[in-house]
């Protein structure tokens, strides 16, 4: 969501700042702004826009420099998106300044008592209320400053902090909302992702909840809200700037959507183990014997993850045989779920830092619940909170949709349960089954991206619909429910995803020659039943677009994907429909990389 990009050193400030703000528009946001302090002045200046960083940018006057400042993208929260509205926020006084990600719970009661005092706010914003406090507290230090104004927040926060008076730092605070320090030579940086510091150094230390750090020009310290040091040690980022960048592509979904054969052959490598016919997994930290006393497993996520979390539950059960489901993360932590001392919790982020799934990883703990995770990014918050899990290793992925991290995400479950499988009561041959079966992704997923220019037609004729319905049966349900959610996030076409047995039960109603049906029909046990269901729509004039492994002779159109082990087919048959809403998306002249009011990495309820 919100991007922070802060720096300290001897360059000039600005034209940095405005390439980390850059380097973050893929976060989603509506507004961007810059503040510096000037050296020659001893003053902050700033500069705020509604809009894209490039109508910042063209509000930056020439004369613009100073060698710290802080910059920020803001995603809506409290108040609409406008200039007085985005971030950073200055004081009256125009000595503190302050930008921030996340959301301040008690806000108005703050703020309440703040006018009370005589403070005239100007803008909606909670952030506007942690710059007043801050201005006014009476701590020696800017960092006692901020520890007292953070004493009486509620909620989440990452920030970054300037004041005039202590021209030669930056102050940093993290609660449920990601802060990382760029470590450089006599030069310090900050952001909330680690794509704003790629370019400038790949030594980075990852604040916990609860921990605040200072950074000057040559040195930082990290320590907790309370001022008890903390000794955070760098780490190096694995990946280079170059991952950042599209490649050739016209977009960056298109270059994620490309590479997905080479981030699943990735996440398989050095793991497959030939000889007993299952995986390794070293990360997970649980053991064989601790393994066979897992009775149950609920997969926690949001959106494409738990989308993801629902093929691996699928999976698990299937080659585990132990049960297993998913469910909303944002649903599970306010439902009082009965957690069960048997029941292993796997947490799903794409980003780590999603905040419903972090808050249920903290209650889980609370609890006394054994929590893994399956994330894509290094050292991020859930990563850190599991007891254990495993990475992903899509690489970044800075499209706001979910393409290969989806996909990698899918074969990690894979992975899990045939582990988890042959641990239990997986046969050696089917293990050995399912490893062929994931050696071969690789090359039918560059098969499958090598149907675009069909998929391409498929999608120009589709893309005059008004609302498309899509249905998969079992294994094929949950891939229609992300292929539903990729056409809605880019195209805006409105789109339903349903179990093709529900049809009867009230959704034929919908069906007219004017709302198209995408059916998923994998070549399994349920194909005959899949067929039925092609017919009921049919027998209404509906039409068909399948994604099958052979002709379909009731489908308008068939998507024929290839084949692989039935349990392995979801991830084969979810790709050509992120392709078929790629390319709806582009016909109708959408920004697909940026789709509106939504945020990559939300990290907010």
């Amino acid at each position: 969501m919100c991007g922070i990009v802060g720096y300290i050193g001897k360059r000039d400030v600005a034209p940095l700042l405005l390439e980390g703000l850059q380097r973050l528009e893929y976060r989603g946001y509506d507004s961007a702004g810059v503040v510096i302090n000037s050296p020659k002045s001893g003053a902050l200046k700033m500069v705020k826009a509604k809009g894209r960083v490039r109508d910042l940018e063209a509000r930056v006057p020439k004369r613009f420099t100073g060698t710290t400042g802080i910059a920020h993208t803001r995603w809506a929260t409290h108040g609409a998106p406008s200039d007085v509205n985005s971030h950073p926020h200055l004081d009256p006084e125009n000595k503190v300044a302050v930008v921030h990600n996340g959301i301040v719970d008690n806000a108005a009661e703050l703020r309440a008592k703040l006018e009370a005092e005589g403070v005239v706010f100007v803008s909606e914003t909670d952030t506007e209320v942690i710059t007043h406090l801050i201005a006014r507290s009476q701590g020696d230090s800017l960092e006692e400053k901020v520890r007292e104004a953070l004493k009486v927040i509620e909620g989440t926060y990452g920030i970054a902090v300037m004041h005039a008076d202590f021209a030669d730092r930056i102050v940093v605070a993290r609660n449920g909302s990601p802060v990382i320090l760029g470590i450089g030579e006599k030069e310090m940086l900050v952001a909330s992702d680690v794509a704003a510091l790629i370019a400038h150094t790949r030594q980075v230390v990852t604040l916990n909840d609860g921990e605040m750090a200072t950074l000057k020009a040559d040195d930082f310290r990290t320590y907790t809200t309370s001022g008890t040091l903390t000794n955070a040690t760098p780490e190096i980022v694995e990946w280079e700037a170059a991952s950042y960048d599209m490649g050739g592509h016209d977009t960056y979904m298109h270059k994620e959507m490309s590479e997905q054969a080479d981030a699943v052959d990735r996440v398989l490598r050095g793991r497959i183990d030939d000889r007993f016919s299952t995986v390794h997994l070293g990360g997970l930290n649980l053991d064989a014997r601790e393994a066979r006393g897992v009775r149950r497993i609920k997969i926690l996520g949001c959106g494409t993850s738990y989308h993801a979390g629902m093929i691996g539950a699928g999976l698990i059960e299937e080659l585990a045989r132990i049960p297993a489901d998913a469910e909303p993360a944002s649903e599970f932590r306010y439902r009082n779920p009965v957690v069960d001392p048997d029941t292993l919790y796997i947490a799903v982020s794409q980003s780590g830092e999603t905040y419903d799934v972090l808050a249920a990883v903290q209650e889980l703990k609370r609890k006394g619940a054994r929590v893994l995770g399956v994330v894509n990014v290094v050292g991020s918050a859930i990563a850190r909170e599991a007891d254990g899990g495993t990475y992903v290793h899509a690489g970044p992925e800075v499209c706001v949709v979910s393409t290969k991290c989806f996909t990698n995400t899918v074969v990690a479950f894979a992975l899990l349960a045939l582990h988890l499988g042959r641990i239990r009561d997986l046969s050696v041959a089917d293990g050995k089954r399912i490893i062929e079966g994931l050696r071969k992704l690789p090359g039918q997923i560059a098969e499958i991206l090598a149907m675009e220019p069909e998929i391409e037609k498929l999608a120009k004729e589709y893309a005059g619909a008004q609302s498309m319905m899509f249905i998969g049966r079992v294994r094929g349900y949950p891939v229609a429910l992300e292929a539903s959610l990729k056409l809605k996030e880019i195209s805006y076409i409105h789109a339903e995803a349903y179990p093709a047995s529900e049809l009867k039960h009230g959704p034929l109603a919908l069906i007219e020659p004017a709302l198209p049906t995408v059916a998923i029909v994998p070549d399994d046990d349920l194909l005959e039943k899949n067929r039925a269901a092609l017919e009921e729509i049919k027998a209404r004039s509906g039409r068909i677009l399948a994604v099958a492994h052979r002709e379909q002779e009731k489908a308008d159109h068939t998507i024929v994907v290839p084949k692989n082990e039935d349990e392995l087919d979801p991830i084969l048959m979810g790709i050509p429909l992120q392709l078929f809403a790629y390319h709806t998306a582009l016909a109708m002249g959408r920004d697909i990389d940026k789709p509106r009011n939504l945020a990559k990495s939300v990290t907010v309820e």
